[in-house]
């Protein structure tokens, strides 16, 4: 009795600030036990978990705010993708704009100049990507809103809501949830990642220090080669997003969730292998420049392929494995 009784406190307070949340855990609790005999049975239990109505409403009383375009089966959602969304995109953006204008500085222009023109551009794509990102956002989550055939029902199940609908949720362990930082972390390193693939013949390569300044000697990767392969760079960022959005929503591992990460995973492994394995992904440059300066082996290139791939494979197989582990100590309670 004490497991329904958890599972619906649980399902209100996932919806609420964190901050909050043991606060009206601890008081939404008192106001069950209070609300039952003395000596109650499942059937009492469930009688007021049905007075209290379903989880998601009683969630929307403590916030206590309208929502008008995206309605209460989506809001949460769509506000906490907002706040982790647009200050990955923002600072990404910003940072692009820092590290082109540094690799352009030849040193004629004053400094103090550079340093506002980067701050002003930097805001102001910032702000342009961050409105961007919300109106997509937006449009998506009302779109949604609108296409979605069970939106106006209380539960998953079409139906008016009821205590016996927390059998088709998981009681989740404090330590078995997924924590938001997990999450940011995972959108931020795909945001990263992505634009570094992109712009790799910009970035990655060999700097040489020239009098007062940095001079970018040679990139390492053929930017054509990079470029070549982008529908399924395109996808593979796709994937990350999707999951990261899964993780968020449901907030614990699930057997679905690490079976698309490890497809995910064996995906990535693939496109991998065929990108680094193309003979022309390093440049003849940077090979040549490589070699002199550190008085290499010729065929060195050779050997950090199959180690590249290796590595690759041990962190990906790992990352998979470990959805699976996390997953199966998530359990469904039985109600009877």
């Amino acid at each position: 009795m004490m497991n329904i009784m958890n599972l619906y406190i649980q399902e209100v307070v996932r919806r609420l600030p964190e901050k909050g949340r043991e606060d009206i855990a601890l008081e939404l609790k008192s106001t069950i036990e209070d609300m039952l005999p003395d000596e109650y049975s499942e059937q009492d239990v469930k009688a007021v978990l049905a007075t209290l109505g379903n989880p998601r409403d009683l969630a929307n009383n403590y916030l206590d705010r309208p929502k008008f375009l995206i309605g209460p089966n989506y809001y949460d959602v769509y506000m906490n993708l907002l706040k982790m969304i647009i200050p990955i995109a923002a600072i990404i953006s910003m940072s692009s704009v820092i590290t082109n204008h540094v690799i352009s500085y030849n040193g004629e222009e004053a400094l103090l100049n550079l340093i506002f023109e980067i701050v002003g551009l930097g805001i102001w794509q910032g702000i342009s990507v961050s409105i961007q990102v919300f109106f997509w956002l937006t449009i998506t989550f009302a779109i949604i809103e609108r296409v979605d055939p069970n939106v106006k029902y209380a539960t998953m199940t079409g139906k008016e809501w009821t205590p016996d609908d927390l059998k088709l949720m998981p009681y989740v362990e404090a330590e078995n949830r997924i924590p938001v930082s997990e999450i940011f972390l995972g959108l931020l390193w795909t945001a990263i990642w992505g634009s570094v693939y992109f712009t790799a013949s910009q970035l990655i390569g060999i700097y040489q220090s020239s009098g007062d300044k940095l001079e970018f000697i040679t990139p390492t990767f053929n930017q054509e080669i990079l470029l070549s392969y982008w529908p399924f760079v395109a996808l593979l960022i796709g994937m990350e997003i999707v999951i990261s959005t899964w993780k968020y929503c449901i907030r614990h591992w699930t057997m679905k969730l690490a079976t698309f990460n490890s497809l995910y995973h064996l995906l990535a492994t693939v496109i991998f292998i065929v990108i680094v394995s193309n003979p022309n992904l390093i440049t003849p440059t940077f090979i040549e420049y490589f070699t002199n300066m550190f008085s290499a082996d010729n065929g060195w290139e050779n050997w950090i392929r199959p180690l590249s791939i290796f590595t690759f494979i041990v962190f990906a197989g790992v990352d998979a494995l470990s959805g699976y582990r996390k997953a199966k100590k998530v359990k469904k309670l039985k109600l009877d």
